[in-house]
């Protein structure tokens, strides 16, 4: 499924993708301008990601650490892997990147509380951040590919999950499979997007007059 939203160069979850890097990259290049390169922390990154911008990131002074739980990521070239937990990096200095970064992954780290620690994370580790996640006003739920089912109740979601194959997963063969598959995005409006980056600059993602995601940069003086 992810194969086929994100590998074939026309689909529209693609080209949401390389629009939304145009936005990075610039973030990016004014990094580059005042340092001469830009260390990024991807937090719960993947060398995938980045490849679908393979040309844009290999004409760039680059260093990008992938910070993943799950997935080993390969580390060579410009990436380098640590696995990590974005809600508890306290191994990491403050400010020991340029740059921190996130694409569709807040949304997934658990309850507010987790969110909020993931949030401190991306403004201590870098001067500027780039956050971005789905928003929860938007009617087609991104990762279960339908329309309108964020908005019901976990009890009546976690029964279509064990009736239906819906997004990136197959059907759940019980409650607690189903539980944990609606359990494990939770997404935010701009209210709460606004405090976790208060010091943010935010931006709406729009697909025919509606907002589809909601981005928040941090552009700011660099450390030495």
């Amino acid at each position: 499924m992810v194969a086929r939203a994100y590998g074939a160069k026309n689909s529209l979850s693609r080209r949401f993708r390389e629009k939304r890097f145009k936005r990075l990259f610039a973030l990016i290049d004014d990094v580059v301008v005042k340092k001469g390169r830009c260390r990024i922390a991807d937090l719960g990154g993947s060398a995938y990601y980045w490849n679908i911008a393979a040309a844009e990131v290999a004409r760039r002074p680059l260093e990008i650490t992938l910070i993943n739980p799950k997935e080993d990521q390969p580390s060579g070239g410009v990436f380098s892997f640590r696995r990590g937990d974005a809600t508890d990096l306290s191994d990491l200095d403050d400010m020991s990147f340029d740059l921190a970064h996130s694409n569709s992954v807040i949304e997934h780290v658990g309850d507010w509380s987790k969110m909020a620690a993931m949030a401190v994370n991306m403004r201590r580790l870098a001067p500027a951040y780039y956050a971005q996640t789905p928003y929860f006003w938007f009617p087609v739920e991104p990762h279960f590919r339908a329309a309108f089912i964020h908005w019901l109740p976990e009890q009546l979601r976690y029964r279509l999950v064990m009736r239906f194959a819906l997004g990136f997963s197959g059907r759940k063969n019980s409650v607690d499979e189903a539980m944990t598959r609606v359990q494990s995005a939770r997404l935010l409006d701009r209210g709460q997007m606004r405090a976790l980056f208060p010091d943010g600059t935010h931006f709406d993602e729009r697909i025919l007059g509606f907002t589809k995601s909601l981005i928040a940069i941090r552009q700011v003086g660099l450390n030495p």
